[in-house]
């Protein structure tokens, strides 16, 4: 007999490419393609199902702007710069959610504009034709849907589900939230345009749209979110400096709507236009303001002083006493004008000085012209405090670094410093100035009292007048230079491209993405699943397996039936299947011949388990020996769980229990088949004490008959892994057929026969690998006896009984590698 090395042709031709790993799983491979076709097929239905996300860009450019109307004399401008640090603070400041807040406030983009998709209700913000206008001192009803239905060109119906009966509104003005108890049900009610709706939970007008398009019978849907919400979403906005120019900034956001991007990029830039533009007029407004509410004092005081006059100069020669004391009234005049100037600047000081003391905010400086100082240290420094103190401010909301704050508050208390010393040195010589224009007054008023008494007392009034006059007259000339100066500031922000929607834009949904991601789910997932099955599940795959687990030799390959019953070897003579049975009667006859057995042979089936083609291969082993016209008996031993009598269609009424409990005789339990020179003894009825009928002289006297009688003796025996039947019927026993399965019996089963086969309780023992399948569902039938009659047979199909597949390969390569084998065999 060969051993299981002088098999490598065979085992190379079975290993092919499906040994090991690939033979056990090639019938889960086809988990791939159904892996593969369930992910692409979610991939694409996430896809489908996804609002397209689009990203829009606007880019600004930060340069400072020079008043032209600027001078030392005015020093009205505030400029807010443009280096650097002024650039990073203009993208923290857009970023900012007190400035995100301003835009959504002004465009209203609390609410949205909805209409129904295939897949989801898509944002048509721009798309719709009717604008809603909130009474934003009034609370809505938020984060529920209204449905908007047009009934003709001027009137829709408004109607919505309402859920709770516990309702949130919102009020905008004041950014808060109530609760009120609402009634349940769906709510519908008819408008017009232009019509507040006027609800206790909603108040609202539709306005229309430049919207081009019927939209009767057309449905939309509008929702109001929470303003806080809101502003959170937008403050995702992005401000990138251009590093080759650090001047430049970048604003992109993205969204589902491009109109509400458009929208959004180009307000949020007017707006920080128009606040920086404030600031940069910052010193301008202040000033105006300051002489407003100066001029509004002044102006009852130059009534007043106008009726003196007219009341003075009735009945009385008015030029002729004003024409005395002319040339004095002109020079206490300007007497009077200097010192009014000196002390306004003087006030201004004081005033300057408690402001820098006491108060912590200098953004309302008004500017040291208006009270007539030129002096250019003072007017510098206030415009830098000013400056600084503005830009405090703009930090509290968009920079959390304390240390930025500590350098601004040191810069500041420096300043602040540098004023004080500049306001002391100043006060001294404006009191020095003062002193000296007192006593011209004085000298002038000594000149006045020489006068006569209509000249004096009309000089007394002409003086307040003039007085006032001039300084009323001085304070419009400084409120029309600070307009001028207003008026012709420039920001400092200019756009270079305002968001515009040019087409495409589209980032998102990602579809290669969830594509690639698909193909490697659907890769990993069956992967996965086929490696667990081959480590987990320990089975024989191939000759392999078994040489590595023993050394008892392999005898024959058996391929899957294509018959219905079990006698194959019999209904299909010339198979493949046929050729590898005859090749195991050669190998067992020439065993009998090398261990020198003459006359009846006894040939033991046995396996591990059962279901691994036992009984199909004691059969069709019987049947080669009967078709050499050999008169050949199949004993069925396996009295717990018969078979044989099935496929000869026979009964088992009567069989081996009935011989050996004297029952019956010999001859009146065995039953002749259909197959020449073939008879089955049956296993008969089911004992309580298999075991003990196999041990007892009734066992000897029936082999002993058996032998006078019969060529061959096959006895289908149980399984010996599970009951020791077997092992007790060894004596009467010239070889053993030990039956392993493919992909079903377990290696532990082989250690098993390795011990039965040391302790000597099974002799002569070979291996039948049985139930070969080609996993790739191709194949070939042919059977080749080799050296001393090793048998191979290699057949395709199913081992199922009454199943058989169509022996054609399925695929363009089952047909190649079967034309690579067949052309290999020859």
């Amino acid at each position: 007999m060969l051993e299981s090395k002088d098999f490598s042709f065979f085992e190379n031709q079975l290993k092919f490419d499906f040994k090991g790993f690939l033979i056990k799983t090639a019938g889960y491979w086809k988990w791939f393609l159904v892996s593969w076709a369930v992910a692409f097929l979610v991939a694409y239905n996430v896809n489908i199902r996804k609002e397209k996300i689009y990203k829009l860009e606007t880019t600004i450019a930060l340069k400072e702007e020079n008043n032209p109307f600027f001078t030392a004399n005015t020093s009205l401008v505030f400029n807010w710069g443009g280096s650097s640090d002024q650039v990073q603070n203009l993208a923290s400041s857009l970023r900012s959610r007190s400035h995100n807040e301003s835009v959504v406030n002004r465009l209203d983009f609390f609410v949205d504009y909805l209409l129904k998709d295939k897949y989801y209700l898509k944002d048509v913000y721009g798309q719709v034709p009717f604008k809603v206008v909130l009474d934003k001192t009034k609370p809505q009803l938020v984060k529920t849907l209204y449905s908007i239905k047009f009934i003709s060109e001027t009137e829709f119906e408004l109607s919505a589900n309402l859920e709770n009966s516990n309702a949130e509104l919102f009020t905008y003005e004041s950014n808060t939230s109530t609760r009120i108890a609402a009634k349940t049900g769906v709510f519908k009610k008819r408008f017009k345009f232009d019509q507040y709706t006027n609800l206790p939970f909603l108040n609202f007008k539709l306005v229309k749209s430049d919207y081009i398009g019927d939209f009767v019978g057309v449905e939309y849907f509008i929702k109001f979110n929470k303003f806080d919400e809101t502003v959170i979403k937008y403050k995702e906005i992005k401000a990138n400096i251009d590093r080759n120019a650090p001047s430049i900034i970048e604003l992109s956001l993205e969204g589902t709507n491009k109109n509400r991007l458009v929208d959004y990029l180009n307000e949020t830039v007017k707006t920080m236009i128009r606040i920086q533009l404030e600031r940069k007029n910052q010193f301008a407004t202040n000033t105006i303001a300051f002489i407003d509410s100066t001029l509004l004092a002044m102006d009852k005081q130059l009534k007043d002083n106008e009726n003196e006059v007219k009341n003075f100069s009735q009945n009385k020669n008015y030029y002729q006493i004003n024409s005395g004391g002319k040339e004095i009234s002109m020079r206490l005049l300007d007497y009077e004008v200097q010192k009014d100037g000196i002390t306004r600047k003087i006030a201004y000081y004081n005033s300057l000085k408690n402001y820098l003391i006491k108060s912590v905010d200098f953004s309302k400086l008004p500017a040291p012209t208006v009270a007539g100082i030129d002096d250019p240290n003072v007017i510098q420094n206030v415009s830098k405090l000013i400056t600084l103190s503005t830009q405090r401010s703009e930090m509290l909301y968009t920079i959390k670094n304390p240390k930025m704050f500590n350098d601004l508050d040191n810069e500041i208390e420096a300043l602040k410093k540098v004023l004080l010393e500049n306001i002391s040195s100043v006060k001294s010589a404006l009191d020095y100035d003062l002193k000296l224009i007192n006593d011209k007054l004085n000298e002038t008023e000594t000149a006045i009292s020489k006068l006569p008494q209509d000249e004096q007392e009309l000089l007394k009034i002409t003086r307040k007048y003039d007085l006032n006059n001039a300084i009323f007259t001085s304070f419009l000339e400084k409120r029309n230079e600070a307009n001028i100066v207003k008026a012709a500031n420039l920001a400092d922000i200019h756009f270079i491209d305002p968001a515009k929607d040019i087409g495409g834009g589209q980032i998102g949904p990602n579809t290669k993405v969830n594509y690639v991601l698909a193909f490697f789910l659907g890769l990993i997932i069956p992967l996965i699943a086929i490696l667990t099955i081959f480590f987990l599940e320990n089975t024989i795959l191939n000759i392999e397996d078994i040489s590595k687990l023993t050394t008892i030799p392999i005898i024959g390959i058996v391929g899957i039936k294509q018959t219905k019953s079990n006698l194959s070897v019999f209904e299909k003579q010339k198979s493949s299947l046929s050729e590898s049975f005859r090749a195991i009667r050669s190998s067992l006859q020439f065993m009998y011949k090398k261990n020198k057995i003459e006359g009846s042979k006894t040939l033991m089936l046995t396996s591990s388990i059962s279901g691994e083609g036992k009984t199909f291969c004691s059969i069709n082993v019987a049947t080669v020996f009967a078709l050499s016209e050999k008169k050949t008996v199949i004993v069925g031993l396996d009295l717990r769980k018969p078979k044989i009598f099935d496929d000869f269609k026979i009964k088992n009424e009567i069989g081996v229990v009935n011989y050996l409990i004297g029952q019956n005789t010999l001859d009146e339990v065995i039953q002749q088949t259909h197959i020449p020179y073939l008879d089955v003894i049956t296993s008969g009825p089911v004992p309580p004490n298999p075991s003990e009928l196999l041990i007892g002289e009734s066992m000897d006297e029936l082999m002993k008959s058996l032998k006078e009688k019969y060529d061959y003796i096959i006895l289908d025996t149980p399984p010996v892994g599970l009951v020791a039947d077997a092992i007790e019927l060894i004596p009467y026993v010239d070889a053993t057929l030990y039956i392993i399965r493919q992909n079903y019996t377990k290696k532990e089963m082989v250690n098993l026969l390795n011990n039965r086969v040391q302790r000597e309780e099974l002799k002569n023992v070979s291996i039948v690998f049985n139930g070969f399948e080609n996993r790739a569902k191709y194949g070939t039938g042919y059977g080749y006896g080799y050296g001393y009659g090793y048998g191979y047979g290699y057949v395709y199909g199913n081992y199922s009984s009454g199943y058989n597949d169509d022996d054609k390969p399925k695929t363009l390569l089952d047909k190649i590698k079967q034309n690579f084998r067949i052309k290999k065999w020859k």
